[in-house]
C-alpha cells in the first residue's frame, strides 16, 4: 500500500473517524470506528470463502486480504493508531480448521497464543464465551494452544515478534471447525451457519470487552458498546425498500368491513338469526407484483447478524400479510391468520373466561350515559395532539372523520374515527391515551429512528403494541371492567372462529352466554369475522399479560416507546441502543406525566396480575 494511503488511514483513525479500504488483490479493510482489536482473514487460494468471511463482518473492525498479500506495513501504522488512543490493540486472526479424511474432527474451536506474555485474562474470557457457543445444543469444544509464533496453517505470522513489539500489538489465532458445512459436498448449511455466526459474533465481542478492560485504556460499558455503530448503505436500502413495501399497504384497512352499520341494522332486523355480507374496500395492490419486489430485496446480504435477523423476519411478516390481502374472503384467509397472529391456547383462554365469570356485565352492556359522537371525539382529539405538537412541533398526526371505517383506529400514524363511531365520556381519555398517546406516539417515535422498521413496526410488534396501549388506559384511570370484559369476549371469539364456530353462534355465546350487549356482540363478532377469520384481537389480553411480567421482571416502560417494538426483540432492540445506533424516544406519552401514574408504575413493577388492574386503590 502506498505511503500517502496509509497516511491517510492513519489520518482518519487519530481523528476518531472509520476506514472502508478496498485492498490490492481483492482485499477489503473496515473499521467502523477507532477500537483496540482487528479480525484477521487470509484467504487460502484466489477463491472467495463466503461463509468464512461472514464470520467476521459482523464486527467492528476486520481485514480480509489474499493470504500472498503482505499485510505488515498496513498492520503497523494500525497498531500504531492504535496503542497511541487506547494503549494496546489486539491482532485475532482467523480461518477455518479442515482435517485430513482420516482423522477425526477437531474441537470446534481452536484458540492459538503465543508462548511468551500469553494474554491471559483475554484467552480465559474467550474460551468461557466460545463455551456458550452451543452446535445442535450441545457445548462445542474448545482448546487452547501455545505457541512460538501464531498463525494460521501454513502461513507466517501476521507480525513477527518484533513487529508486535514494536508496534504494540497482541497475535491470537482462532481456527474454527466449518460444522456448518457438508463434510462431502461442501455445501452450506444456511441456517446452521447464520446460527454459528450470530453466537460467535456475540462471543467475540465479549472476548473483545474483556480485552479492552484488561490490556488498553478504553472502559466500554457494556460487550454491545464495542459493535459497528453505523448503518450501511446496504442496509439502509435494505430498511427503506421493506419500509415502503410495509406503507403500500394497510392490512387493517384491507380486511375492514366498509358496511358495518348498515350490516348490523340488518342483522338486528332479522332478528339476530340471518348472517350478513361484509363489503370491503377495494384491493389496491396487486399481491404477486409486490411479493416479486419483496424478494427482490436483498436482505440476505446484510453482515451484520442483529440487523438481517430483524429485517428478514420483517421481510417474512410482510409476504404472509401480502397473502393475507390476496386470500380476504377465502377459506384460506383464517389459516394465514393463524400463523401470523398465533393461536389462543389454554392458558389465555383460561384467563379470559376467568375475567367473564368474575366481571359482572354492566346493564345494557354501557349503553346508557353521556357518549361522544365522531365530530366531538375529534375535537378532543385535536386537543390531544396540540399538547404534543408544544413538545415536538413534528408530531404530524392527523384526525380523520370518515365514512368507510368502523370504530376508531390508527393507520400510518393518523387517527381515523369513523362516522358511527362514538365513545363513552368517561372512557375518552383512556380511548386517546390508547389510540394517540401509543399507537400514534410510537408511529412519530420510530420515525424519528435511523430504522424504518421501528416506524411501521418490527416483525410481531402488535402484542406489545397492544398490550402498550391497554397498559396506557390503565394508567390514565380509565381500565375498567367493561373494558376487561371485552378484551376477554375478544379472546373467546377467536378461539371459537379457530374452533369451527360459525357468525350466529359466536354471536349467540357472546350475548347470550356473557351478557355482551347485542351490538356490543355484534360489533365484535364482526371484528373476528372480518376478511374471512382475523385473529388478531386475541393480541389484546395476550399482550397485556405478557407486557405486565416484563415489568415485573424489572423491564423499563420509557425503554418501549423507542418506536414499534417486538417483545421477542427486545434483546435485539437493547444491543442496539448499547451500539447507539437506536436512540431515545423524542416523546413519551402524556400519561406517564399525569400526578396518578407514579403509584400505578410502582404498582406494576411489584407485579400484578390482569384483574388487579382494577383495584387500583390510588
Amino acid at each position: 500500500m502506498p505511503a500517502a494511503e496509509l497516511q491517510e488511514v492513519a489520518g482518519r483513525l487519530r481523528a476518531g473517524q472509520g476506514v472502508d479500504l478496498v485492498l490490492e488483490g481483492g482485499g477489503r479493510l473496515h473499521i467502523d470506528r477507532p477500537l483496540p482489536f482487528l479480525c484477521v482473514f487470509r484467504r487460502p487460494g484466489d477463491r472467495a470463502w463466503p461463509d468464512t468471511e461472514a464470520l467476521l463482518t459482523s464486527q467492528s473492525a476486520w481485514l480480509i486480504a489474499p493470504a500472498s498479500a503482505d499485510l505488515s506495513a498496513l498492520l503497523c501504522v494500525l497498531a500504531e493508531c492504535h496503542r497511541e488512543l487506547f494503549g494496546g490493540w489486539l491482532l485475532l486472526e482467523i480461518w477455518t480448521d479442515v482435517p485430513p479424511p482420516e482423522e477425526p474432527p477437531p474441537h470446534a474451536f481452536r484458540i492459538v497464543a503465543p508462548e511468551q506474555r500469553p494474554p491471559a485474562e483475554l484467552l480465559e474470557a474467550l474460551e468461557a464465551a466460545l463455551l456458550r457457543v452451543t452446535l445442535r445444543r450441545r457445548a462445542p469444544g474448545v482448546s487452547v494452544e501455545y505457541r512460538p509464533a501464531v498463525g494460521a496453517p501454513g502461513l507466517a505470522p501476521l507480525l513477527d515478534t518484533d513487529q508486535q513489539t514494536r508496534c504494540g500489538a497482541r497475535l491470537v489465532g482462532l481456527g474454527i471447525s466449518p460444522v456448518y458445512r457438508d463434510p462431502d459436498s461442501g455445501a452450506t448449511y444456511t441456517f446452521a451457519h447464520r446460527a454459528l455466526r450470530r453466537r460467535l459474533n456475540r462471543a467475540l465481542k465479549q472476548a473483545f470487552h474483556a480485552f479492552a478492560l484488561h490490556y488498553t485504556s478504553h472502559r466500554p460499558p457494556h460487550y454491545h458498546a464495542l459493535g459497528p455503530r453505523s448503518l450501511t448503505s446496504r442496509v439502509e436500502r435494505v430498511d427503506a425498500a421493506l419500509a415502503d413495501i410495509s406503507d403500500g399497504f394497510d392490512l387493517l384497512l384491507h380486511v375492514t368491513p366498509v358496511n358495518g352499520e348498515a350490516a348490523w341494522q340488518a342483522f338486528r332486523r332479522h332478528h339476530y338469526e340471518r348472517e350478513v355480507e361484509f363489503l370491503y374496500r377495494p384491493r389496491t395492490i396487486d399481491p404477486a407484483q409486490m411479493k416479486r419486489r419483496l424478494w427482490n430485496i436483498p436482505v440476505d446480504d446484510i453482515e451484520d447478524p442483529t440487523l438481517f435477523d430483524l429485517l428478514a423476519a420483517k421481510r417474512d411478516e410482510l409476504d404472509r400479510q401480502i397473502t393475507l390481502v390476496s386470500d380476504r374472503n377465502t377459506p384460506r384467509f383464517l389459516a394465514g391468520a393463524r400463523q401470523l397472529f398465533g393461536e389462543v391456547d389454554d392458558t389465555l383462554l383460561g384467563l379470559a373466561r376467568e375475567l367473564l365469570e368474575r366481571l359482572p356485565a354492566p346493564e345494557a352492556d354501557g349503553e346508557a350515559g353521556h357518549w361522544l359522537d365522531a365530530r366531538a371525539l375529534a375535537r378532543r382529539a385535536e386537543q390531544e395532539l396540540a399538547w404534543y405538537r408544544q413538545r415536538d412541533a413534528s408530531f404530524a398526526t392527523r384526525v380523520e372523520v370518515r365514512d368507510d371505517i368502523a370504530g376508531i383506529l390508527v393507520s400510518h400514524g393518523n387517527f381515523l374515527i369513523g362516522t358511527d363511531a362514538r365513545v363513552a365520556a368517561d372512557r375518552v381519555d383512556a380511548a386517546l391515551a390508547h389510540e394517540i398517546g401509543t399507537h400514534a406516539l410510537t408511529w412519530h417515535n420510530g420515525h424519528s429512528q435511523p430504522l424504518q422498521e421501528l416506524r411501521v413496526g418490527m416483525a410481531g410488534y402488535e402484542p406489545l403494541q397492544e398490550g402498550l396501549a391497554v397498559l396506557a388506559e390503565y394508567l390514565s384511570g380509565g381500565l375498567d371492567a367493561g373494558r376487561l370484559r371485552q378484551l376477554a369476549g375478544r379472546v373467546l371469539a377467536v378461539r371459537l372462529v379457530c374452533d369451527g364456530a360459525g357468525f350466529i353462534e359466536v354471536f349467540r355465546r357472546l350475548h347470550h352466554d356473557h351478557g355482551f350487549g347485542d351490538r356490543a356482540a355484534f360489533m365484535m363478532t364482526m371484528r373476528t369475522f372480518r376478511g374471512g377469520g382475523y385473529v388478531k384481537d386475541a393480541i389484546y389480553l395476550r399482550g397485556l399479560v405478557r407486557l405486565l411480567d416484563h415489568l415485573a421482571g424489572g423491564g423499563r416502560l420509557e425503554a418501549l416507546y423507542l418506536g414499534k417494538l417486538a417483545q421477542a426483540r427486545l434483546a435485539l432492540v437493547e444491543e442496539l441502543r448499547w451500539r447507539d445506533i437506536l436512540k431515545p424516544p423524542p416523546l413519551l406519552p402524556r400519561v406517564l406525566v399525569q400526578p396518578q401514574a407514579e403509584a400505578r408504575r410502582r404498582r406494576l413493577a411489584g407485579g400484578i396480575r390482569v384483574l388487579e388492574l382494577l383495584e387500583d386503590g390510588v
